[in-house]
């Protein structure tokens, strides 16, 4: 097999949450690059609507469109997979990337509606679409889901241990998909980035003292962009990646080998 057919998406259909920037958005660009149909979802309609732009534009073709959904609202999520299917007839590849986090601090101070939040947007909703598409992945016999994690779902955190519990969730529920599907020919793999340019997480790299920290161990002595998880997420959902299931790709410049000091 070519190098080119290795990382080859033509004919499938992807779905990817929280697709109107950042991470999200980097992966439809490049999902769509590699020849998929990508359906690109967030909240806003106008946002989701400018990246499938973008997107035709570059690719010479009707290779996105745009349904907006919000991942707190179950019956969204039901009409995100429903109308995919109208256009393009299948979802062969979901990429879970959707998420929040509306608490910065100690865990002491969370309330428990941030708490539900944090658990039911980064859990249950990837929980929710996983249910959803698996049955006709499973029928045809192949799919590919990924579940967009963490670094903090391994570390700990004094800032953001909340968003770091769901996110060893979702490694875990990655590991449950595949093993149950993995007969069926379905794979399920989580990618845990260390920290990334994007505005999600941008209370973290626009604070010096934690800048300072994140890229003072690493290796690489640099935090991460977009695209740098883009291409993990073309490698696990392409003929490529068809011999991993149920891992979490760590990609965070070496962060979490870093020397201890010894």
């Amino acid at each position: 097999m070519s190098a080119s057919s290795l990382f080859d998406l033509s004919g499938k259909v992807a779905v990817v949450t929280g697709s109107s920037r950042g991470i999200g958005r980097a992966i439809v660009e490049q999902m769509a690059a590699a020849g998929a149909n990508v359906v690109v979802s967030s909240r806003k309609a106008p946002a989701c609507q400018e990246v499938v732009d973008a997107i035709n534009e570059k690719e010479g073709r009707e290779a996105a469109i745009a349904i907006p959904a919000n991942i707190s609202d179950k019956d969204a999520l039901q009409r995100l997979v429903d109308e995919t299917r109208a256009k393009w007839g299948k979802i062969d590849i979901l990429v879970c990337n959707a998420a929040s986090n509306p608490h910065f601090g100690s865990m002491l101070e969370i309330d428990d509606e941030a708490f539900d939040k944090v658990l039911s947007n980064n859990i249950k909703s990837n929980h929710w679409l996983s249910q959803m598409v698996l049955p006709e992945m499973a029928e045809r016999g192949e799919g590919a889901i990924v579940i967009i994690s963490s670094i903090t779902g391994v570390q700990g955190s004094s800032v953001i241990g909340t968003y770091g519990i769901s996110k060893a969730a979702d490694m875990q529920l990655a590991r449950n998909i595949a093993s149950e599907f993995g007969p069926k020919g379905v794979r399920a793999n989580a990618i845990a980035p260390g920290l990334i340019k994007t505005d999600f997480a941008r209370a973290l790299w626009e604070n010096p003292d934690i800048l300072k920290q994140v890229t003072s161990k690493a290796p690489l002595k640099r935090i991460g962009m977009p695209d740098e998880i883009a291409g993990a997420a073309v490698f696990l959902a392409s003929p490529a990646g068809a011999f991993m299931t149920g891992q979490t790709l760590v990609i965070d410049g070496g962060v979490d080998i870093a020397e201890s000091g010894f």
